[in-house]
């Protein structure tokens, strides 16, 4: 039979030509279009053959004042690392993209004395379902105790958990840095400097631990000489490479704690005439584009930001994600990250 695109009268159908049809009322039907989970099977399935037969297009104003939300997912950040940004949006559309939500990226200013008052009036003005918090600001306890005052659910994103495991999602930055670092000390190297991430970040402090634990196992130290400053950015990279390879005594490898840095680190050593990998070895973190666009290819950690992003959404609004499915309660939200060793890492040969 020809599915039936009119409701009564040959006009466009109604909530309540759906609910005539499948035999239910019209706040049944709501609940369904709605996603409540306090309805049997049965029901779901007849309103929604209803929905399908009619044609029946929910009015998403009309679903929004019914929520006293709008069908949006925020996604606040204070990130200088653009691509990571960019990651964690593709990840969170991924998620999102056979719901009726939609994404509102919000970036805002951490280092103002103004930021909670700014994001509360973002929330109270938008009326998002949910917001996701990528770090550092995800590490602001009082930007989770905002949003819980404000009804809005939240999940914050860090290199190490930040809360229960409803309202977080992380990886393990420390074990897998240590890891990348203990590779380089089984090829033998005992000069190994570091160039840290920005000050105030836990993905920096967190990473720098990794580094510190695989030194201390191996009985090794971090000459002050060796420990560069950094910000996640390639200029940071270059001038961190131009004190680090400066030294009457280079290291023979570095770790760098993104791969902006890393590759800011290698330009230098390509510009100094230092051969990537016979006398230096360099490993980066994040496994962004930079990582295989540069030569020679660089070793690094992944990062799985854009798995992160499916997994925030999915942790944030599990019942808008028909598609998606509930994370397991039992889930800690940490994905793993793994070390990719490439062309730029090798034994040194001085």
């Amino acid at each position: 039979m020809a599915a039936q695109k009119k409701g009564a009268g040959g006009k466009q159908p109604t909530i309540n030509d759906v609910a005539a049809l499948a035999g239910v009322s019209k706040k049944t039907v709501s609940r369904v279009i709605n996603r409540s989970e306090f309805l049997t099977e049965k029901t779901r399935k007849a309103v929604e053959q209803a929905i399908e037969t009619l044609g029946f297009v929910p009015n998403p104003q009309a679903r929004a004042l019914a929520f006293r939300r709008n069908f949006l997912i925020a996604l606040l950040h204070d990130n200088p690392n653009a691509q990571t940004v960019l990651n964690f949006q593709q990840g969170v559309l991924d998620a999102i993209k056979d719901s009726d939500l939609a994404l509102l990226v919000r970036p805002v200013d951490r280092g103002s004395e103004r930021m909670l008052d700014d994001v509360r009036t973002f929330l109270e003005k938008q009326r998002p379902i949910g917001a996701l918090l990528l770090p550092p600001i995800s590490e602001n306890d009082d930007l989770a105790a905002l949003c819980e005052d404000l009804g809005v659910r939240y999940v914050r994103v860090g290199s190490a958990p930040l809360d229960d495991a409803k309202h977080c999602v992380s990886s393990n930055d420390r074990e897998v840095v240590a890891e990348a670092v203990r590779a380089l000390i089984a090829l033998r190297h005992r000069r190994i400097g570091f160039v840290r991430g920005p000050q105030g970040f836990r993905s920096a402090a967190e990473r720098e631990k990794g580094f510190m634990e695989a030194l201390s196992e191996a009985g090794l130290d971090l000459p002050a000489a060796y420990n560069a400053p950094g910000n996640y950015r390639y200029a940071a990279g270059i001038e961190a490479g131009e004190a680090l390879l400066s030294l009457s005594e280079p290291p023979t490898a570095i770790f760098c704690s993104n791969d902006e840095m890393a590759a800011g680190v290698m330009s230098v050593a390509h510009a100094k005439r230092i051969d990537v990998p016979g006398a230096l070895s360099i490993i980066g973190f994040d496994d962004s584009p930079t990582a295989t666009h540069i030569w020679p290819a660089l070793s690094t950690v992944r990062w799985p930001i854009r798995e992160m992003g499916v997994r925030a959404a999915k942790t944030l609004v599990p019942d808008f994600l028909p598609l998606a499915g509930k994370v397991d309660e039992s889930d800690s939200g940490v994905l793993n990250s793994t070390f990719i060793q490439r062309q730029s890492v090798a034994s040194p040969q001085r």
